[in-house]
């Protein structure tokens, strides 16, 4: 009869830590390691993404997942550039970013002058906007700003002009429940993006800044005094080859 090997004198194996036990037993070397392959994982995300969404249009934004759930539903059509009127494209740059051609995605006159004048004017490019629309939150906060300020560079670096335009032109909110340029030229003007008018186009750029509470099918007299100096700013930018960047 084979006899079994004599455990005698021999310490026992210690069993791994399970559950709480075992997070209480990381090391601070562990958990750097682990917050580095975080950091990597997310970074190494975004640049897909990035990369990604030169060819591929993003589906959904996380606002638009979030005003879908509240409100049980969203109105939104992506259409390419090219069966956008020029005139929203510009109304839209000269409403948000007369400089949008100039910039790297950062318009320092702007922010400047932002500073000088207090919290009460904004200084976001769209290029800081479609980065917070695509791949952020809504709200202000510090974080989100410093996210937004190291990944507007990348974007700006990866996409051209054009892209970023178009990309904005579809995923901004334009109304209630309402986002992208055709889904607000078709819920206020009952035309497609393409058939907007010079006028129309300023109106509608007129409200971005909140689309909630405007509506350029009624507007009050502040909104279309801003939307006669959004339609003379687009004519501005356009003369002076500021629009060249995004158009043909």
């Amino acid at each position: 009869m084979a006899k079994g090997r004599s455990t005698a004198g021999k310490p026992r194996r210690k069993a791994a830590p399970k559950g709480a036990a075992a997070v209480l037993a990381l090391t601070p070397r562990d958990l750097l390691r682990w917050a580095r392959r975080g950091v990597a994982g997310v970074v190494g995300g975004f640049l897909f993404l990035v990369l990604a969404f030169t060819l591929i249009n993003p589906v959904m934004t996380p606002y638009m997942v979030a005003e879908s759930w509240r409100r049980g539903g969203i109105a939104r059509d992506w259409v390419p550039i090219e069966e956008i009127a020029p005139e929203l494209a510009r109304a839209v740059v000269a409403a948000e970013d007369a400089n949008f051609c100039l910039h790297w995605g950062f318009d320092m006159r702007a922010i400047r002058a932002a500073l000088d004048e207090g919290s009460g004017r904004g200084a976001s490019t769209l290029s800081q906007q479609v980065v917070k629309n695509v791949f952020l939150w809504q709200g202000r906060s510090w974080p989100r700003k410093a996210l937004e300020a190291l990944m507007t560079p990348v974007v700006e670096l990866v996409w051209t002009k054009r892209r970023i335009l178009e990309v904005y032109l579809n995923v901004a909110e334009t109304g209630i429940g309402t986002f992208g340029a055709e889904a607000g030229a078709q819920r206020y003007f009952g035309v497609s993006a393409s058939e907007l008018g010079a006028g129309q186009a300023a109106l509608i750029a007129a409200t971005l800044p909140d689309p909630k509470g405007r509506n350029p099918v009624r507007p009050s007299g502040f909104l279309k005094k801003r939307a006669r100096a959004i339609g003379e700013g687009a004519a501005t930018i356009r003369a002076d080859g500021r629009s060249a960047c995004f158009e043909d």
